[in-house]
């Protein structure tokens, strides 16, 4: 049954024809290769230490990009407190309240939705 919908001219198994060295090219000519640069004397410069400027001043350099990150941080974190928003005075009047004040809110929380299921039983004549 399996030759009805087999052709006879199907290609040969790629696994039955006798293979090749690794590194070899199959046939026709090798890929275009770009152009290898000029011989040139890495060994002249002896490169530098990681971090290392190259003005010379590096300590006086690292200093300054410090000090600058810092007053960029401290102006972000002054902005963040004064535009805080509506959720952000939310949040921090949370935070503020003491154990009981916020117990005491739950506590008036679960009240009213007592509250409301007895006044929905009630409507329903339980």
């Amino acid at each position: 049954m399996g030759n009805i919908c087999s052709r006879s001219s199907n290609e040969a198994d790629p696994f039955n024809q006798p293979g090749r060295v690794v590194g070899t090219n199959p046939g026709g000519t090798a890929a275009p290769r770009a152009p290898l640069p000029a011989k040139t004397n890495w060994k002249a410069t002896p490169g530098r230490t990681l971090g290392e400027s190259t003005t010379g001043s590096s300590t006086a350099g690292t200093d300054e990009a410090r000090a600058n990150a810092a007053i960029a941080a401290q102006k972000r974190a002054e902005g963040a407190l004064a535009n805080k928003g509506k959720l952000g005075s939310k949040l921090a009047a949370q935070k503020a309240q003491t154990q009981a004040q916020t117990l005491d809110q739950v506590s008036r929380t679960e009240r009213a939705a007592r509250d409301v299921d007895g006044a929905e039983a009630a409507r329903r004549w339980e």
